[in-house]
């Protein structure tokens, strides 16, 4: 691999700050502690700093040369709100607070690519070094940006990166077009008459009509969606009654809807109105449908990804960028992306090796209470953030 040395000989330092963000987790919005490490390093290596954006946001603001072009560089900093199983040194300091997906990682690595590019400045142009609150759930990104942050801090085009647990170290994903799915969540209320459960024809009996509709939901899936478009409903909670011998006046419903383009949502989100409504309609019970759409699709542009590719071929061989398989994850970097141009890629976060493995061992899933980041990727993934911003400002 084609690192860049100064950053490898920094490794250690950056690897002792990303335990320490992963020793003191903080849950979105309230990443305080978080901002103000990432401020004050900033601030040490001599770049200007933006605070409040999203509430706990923190934008540094890099300069060299004297063009007016400019790049925009995204980690995020939130954790999840989870018990961490780990007991290494560096375990969650906070019961119920975890760094589960490797946040503290991505803040680490676009910290170290900060301190390297404040030490060069061999660019030409601006670099916008933009690190997030609230990506889990409470879409930082596009709070972010309804405090103006495009607006303060013009940039072209913007770039984000995500760990991948399973993927192999020393290799990085990107794919143009839909890498990650829409999140919407739904509630459905089906309401019918409470009676005797040995007497069911006194009263509509709301239990059945909510069976129906999960299975009828199931086909919007495999009979209204093109098959070759994705899409996901899930029932995962469903909540009726309080004895065996009462039929209840009322059953909910909840889960999720994921697709890959926004048309498909509209769809989905329609038929299921339908259906609920169709099938309440049908078996003589009332229902209400709630709707919420929390992330859209994560959709990478062709230019960026071109670009992107070559620069981390450059650094660990062609052959070691893969096609990156979309998933059914969400996330909220899909804000930034509808408004500007850019490329959320995969790197390799390795088999699990570096894991301390008193609960088995292998990748380890992200959002799982034995997860942990592995470190080998700091230099990694500063060095492909110092030469992507190079290449782009050159």
């Amino acid at each position: 691999m084609n690192l860049i040395q100064p950053i490898v000989a920094a490794a250690a330092e950056m690897a002792a700050v990303r335990r320490d963000l992963h020793a003191h987790p903080e849950l979105c919005f309230q990443e305080v502690r978080t901002a103000e490490l990432v401020a004050q390093r900033l601030t040490q290596w001599g770049i200007p700093v933006l605070r409040g954006l999203g509430t706990t946001g923190v934008v540094g603001v890099l300069r060299a040369g004297s063009s007016t072009r400019a790049i925009g560089l995204r980690a995020d900093m939130d954790a999840l709100p989870m018990q961490e199983r780990n007991t290494f040194a560096h375990a969650s300091q906070h019961p119920g607070r975890m760094h589960a997906c490797g946040h503290d990682g991505h803040t680490a690595m676009l910290l170290a690519a900060a301190q390297q590019l404040a030490q060069t400045r061999d660019f030409d142009g601006t670099v916008y070094l933009i690190f997030q609150p609230a990506e889990e759930g409470g879409g930082g990104a596009r709070e972010m940006m309804r405090d103006g942050l495009f607006e303060q801090c013009p940039m072209e085009s913007v770039f984000g990166m995500h760990n991948w647990p399973g993927m192999a170290l020393g290799t990085f994903a990107a794919s143009a077009g839909p890498v990650m799915a829409s999140s919407n969540e739904f509630k459905i209320t089906v309401r019918g008459k409470g009676a005797h459960a040995a007497m069911p024809h006194l009263g509509p009996d709301p239990v059945p009509a909510a069976c129906q509709m999960v299975l009828a939901l199931q086909t919007i899936v495999s009979r209204n969606t093109r098959p070759i478009d994705a899409a996901v409903v899930s029932v995962t909670m469903l909540q009726a009654g309080e004895a065996t011998n009462v039929i209840p006046d009322s059953v909910t419903m909840q889960g999720t809807v994921r697709t890959f383009s926004l048309a498909v949502l509209d769809m989905v989100e329609q038929r299921m109105r339908e259906v609920v409504q169709h099938t309440a309609a049908a078996l003589g019970v009332t229902c209400e449908f709630e709707f919420r759409r929390n992330y859209p699709p994560t959709v990478n542009t062709a230019r960026e990804v071109d670009f992107v590719r070559q620069v981390m071929g450059d650094i660990v061989g062609a052959e070691q960028v893969l096609v990156q398989e979309p998933t059914m994850g969400a996330e909220d970097f899909s804000f930034m992306l509808q408004a500007k141009p850019g490329c959320y890629v995969f790197i390799g976060n390795g088999d699990g090796a570096h894991r301390d493995l008193g609960h088995a061992g292998g990748p380890c899933t992200l959002h799982n209470p034995s997860y942990d980041f592995n470190d080998a990727l700091i230099p990694l993934g500063a060095t492909y953030w110092v030469r992507l911003v190079q290449a782009w400002l050159r």
